[in-house]
């Protein structure tokens, strides 16, 4: 799913739910509304990221960063040595909903 998609499904998931409270006219979000809170969520995700703090979102996972220490790699092309310098990572663990959807019990 790409984020207009998501922003899409946004938009037709506030319109059944208006709409099922019976009225005609829809008065609800436009789709720049949606494409504002999707933007903000996933922004203020990246911020909190980068400061290094970590993101828990019962239910669905936890999104941290991990540090990967420098290594010594090698070129696949020329078969050189060389030196890959550390760096941080974005790890996402499910949370035990998630898992329980993605692998029911029979």
């Amino acid at each position: 799913m790409t984020r207009s998609e998501l922003i899409i499904r946004l938009l037709n998931k506030h319109k059944e739910m208006y709409c099922k409270q019976g009225s005609e006219i829809f008065f609800g979000f436009e789709q720049k509304d949606c494409e504002v809170c999707v933007r903000t969520i996933l922004d203020e995700m990246v911020k909190y990221l980068c400061d290094g703090s970590r993101i828990e979102i019962r239910g669905f996972g936890t999104f941290a960063v991990s540090t990967r220490p420098a290594r010594l790699g090698r070129n696949p092309k020329t078969g050189d040595k060389v030196m890959v310098p550390q760096k941080k990572v974005a790890h996402f663990k499910s949370g035990k909903e998630l898992r329980l959807r993605l692998n029911p019990k029979f």
